[in-house]
């Protein structure tokens, strides 16, 4: 096993952003300070995750059910696509998302946001691309919220998503946001992405033909993991 290579996306784009941004005040706690440490791995790492039967259920991908009733706030499809550099479909992955609900707050015991809590709404959903490398939630819009990094602070709407690939090793986390927040200028958070066409690839897109008449506005997402026009995900390399 020591001599079986590990699988991995290697990032060739310049879109992601650094690990120790100044103006994003949490990251000097958070960014490493030496190389990393190259770490044997196990066939544990080499071989998961192992998505079978009854990992992942086909409700998990509906952040609006599971509760006694439904929860408040504005419905929204997110969807799109997985795919490499050439635009093939990347199939069998695992996404996983969280966001906060749609005052703001999200639902976590170290969450101290005054904003009201929603017992219908848990915030965490995961789905599996299909061969197509589709992937859908239906969930809740998230509200904006204060955080404490600057003067009168307060992050986009946006929903965070993990992506896995075959390995473990193989993760990818970044952040979807709508289009249009005003709040885009003073979030250093979606502006530690130093390339602006990087940026432009973490905002959504209104699809009104994935809608539901009536019911629930679509959000276009495609991810794209390799290449010019890769997605910008958060770095595991030191800089």
């Amino acid at each position: 096993m020591a001599d079986r290579p590990l699988g991995e996306y290697r990032r060739d784009s310049h879109v992601d952003p650094p690990n120790d941004f100044p103006a994003y005040h949490g990251s000097q706690y958070r960014a490493p300070r030496l190389p990393p440490i190259l770490l044997p791995q196990s066939l544990t790492e080499l071989t998961g995750p192992l998505l079978g039967p009854g990992r992942v259920e086909p409700g998990d991908a509906d952040l609006t059910a599971g509760g006694r009733g439904a929860p408040i706030g504005e419905r929204v499809i997110v969807h799109g696509r997985v795919v490499d550099s050439d635009g093939r479909a990347v199939r069998d992955s695992l996404i996983e998302i969280w966001q906060a609900n749609a005052a703001g707050r999200y639902a976590h015991q170290v969450d101290d946001h005054d904003a009201p809590l929603d017992p219908n709404f848990r915030g965490i959903g995961r789905v599996v691309t299909g061969a197509d490398g589709r992937y859908r939630f239906l969930t809740i819009k998230p509200g904006a919220y204060p955080w404490r990094n600057h003067r009168n602070a307060w992050r986009p709407a946006h929903i965070h998503f993990s992506i896995f690939g075959d390995a473990f090793p193989q993760r990818l986390v970044t952040q979807m946001y709508f289009p249009g927040d005003p709040l885009f200028g003073q979030d250093p958070i979606f502006n530690s992405v130093p390339d602006p066409r990087g940026r432009e690839r973490l905002v959504s897109t209104l699809d009104l033909e994935a809608a539901i008449p009536e019911y629930s506005l679509a959000f276009r997402f495609d991810i794209v993991l390799r290449g010019r026009e890769a997605t910008p995900f958060e770095r595991e390399d030191h800089d």
